[in-house]
């Protein structure tokens, strides 16, 4: 469940705010209108981490892409499960 909490809650709910910005992020509002996030280091770090793993996925993805469809411009590929086993089979023996 998202934790939100008034600016002026900083000064009153202090250690609460802190103990849930340690496992989740906290929205701070300022009269009544979203303003801040809150989080501990070790959280923030996680974050930066999972959204740089997210985007080097999303870019591999895209090269994937790119080069399936230079592939299909090209021609190189089959259509087919029996052309497919041939085209690994064949692939495997000239690859010893």
């Amino acid at each position: 469940m998202t934790s939100i909490y008034s600016s002026a809650a900083l000064k009153t709910h202090q250690r609460e705010i802190k103990d849930i910005a340690r496992k989740d992020v906290v929205h701070i509002t300022e009269n009544g209108n979203a303003a801040f996030v809150f989080m501990s280091e070790e959280l923030f770090e996680d974050q930066l981490s999972k959204a740089a793993e997210e985007a080097a996925l999303t870019e591999r993805m895209r090269a994937c892409i790119r080069n399936g469809r230079d592939d299909i411009r090209e021609g190189r590929y089959v259509e087919g499960v029996d052309a497919f086993l041939s085209t690994l089979e064949e692939s495997e023996e000239s690859h010893g």
